[in-house]
């Protein structure tokens, strides 16, 4: 691995850890600059894609309404960088407090980030959030961990 290599991988780590900061913080604002504007997110939640940062961002609110608190977790990142593109992967899960004060630990989903060099910055250009399913029964197995 190249000094740059090492260098690019650092800076990605710290926008996943940004991402979590801002996920705790409900912080619309500070997510908007991590992702690139035409990003295209495939996420748990309908439609089957959400295209652009105001579609993404409309999604992370609507997401934040139910919590009074939000925690955010993410394990096992693993990063891949190449040039002006790269690629990361992990387990993330979105739990709190809802709005009702009940508490959720919430599900481990599967997470995969693809980031672009834009003016020295990495931007996350796609994203994807995934449970897997049970073939049988066509449902989604939310209660497996990592």
């Amino acid at each position: 691995m190249t000094a740059q290599h090492e260098v690019d991988e650092a800076a990605i780590r710290q926008r996943i850890d940004n991402i979590v900061e801002r996920i705790r913080a409900k912080d619309l604002e500070g997510l908007r600059k991590l992702y690139a504007e035409d990003v295209v997110s495939f996420d748990v939640e309908p439609p089957l894609q959400h295209v652009g940062i105001e579609a993404k961002l409309k999604n992370w609110a609507r997401a934040f309404t139910f919590f009074r608190e939000v925690r955010y977790e993410v394990r096992d990142l693993a990063v891949t960088v190449g040039g002006d593109v790269a690629f990361g992967h992990c387990f993330g899960r979105l739990g709190g407090t809802l709005e009702n004060g009940t508490a959720t630990s919430g599900m481990w989903v599967r997470a995969t980030f693809c980031f672009r060099k834009t003016d020295g910055d990495w931007l996350i250009a796609h994203d994807q959030a995934s449970v897997p399913f049970d073939i049988a029964s066509g449902r989604g197995v939310a209660d497996l961990e990592p």
